[in-house]
């Protein structure tokens, strides 16, 4: 069993989770301003699609960390997906108010960058330390 990179994962799916939120914020005041009487219903349309677009984007960045901690051998494909859609979701969601962003930026770096640990070679388990003499 090697190491995973959990503080990518932890760090992509809470980036993920404010991103998919504010989507669904976005989505539900467009429904509320789309049902208010006079208003346009042209942009509640289009605010609500916004806020699907967010919903998914907030989807893909949460997928791509799990994938980051389940297939760690492909570290890097998914730390660069989260960080591309960290990145996009500044313009649907305002980065899932900034937080979202930073979250998804930083996890997916973290996940982009993960070293996994070098397997041991047969002869370099450390040395077992001196038995105590019986007294």
């Amino acid at each position: 069993m090697g190491e995973k990179p959990t503080a990518a994962f932890v760090l992509s799916l809470l980036g993920g989770i404010f991103i998919f939120l504010v989507g669904i914020l976005v989505a539900a005041v467009a429904g509320m301003v789309g049902s208010v009487p006079g208003v346009p219903g042209g942009s509640a349309n289009m605010l609500t699609i916004i806020g699907v677009i967010g919903i998914v984007n907030g989807l893909l960045v949460m997928v791509f960390g799990v994938l980051i901690y389940m297939k760690p051998q492909q570290h890097v494909v998914w730390g660069v997906l989260v960080i591309v859609f960290s990145i996009v979701s500044l313009f649907d969601t305002f980065g899932g108010f900034i937080i979202g962003l930073i979250l998804g930026l930083i996890g997916g770096i973290l996940g982009a960058v993960w070293k996994p640990p070098a397997p041991m070679q047969p002869g370099m388990m450390p040395p077992m330390p001196p038995s105590m003499p019986p007294q």
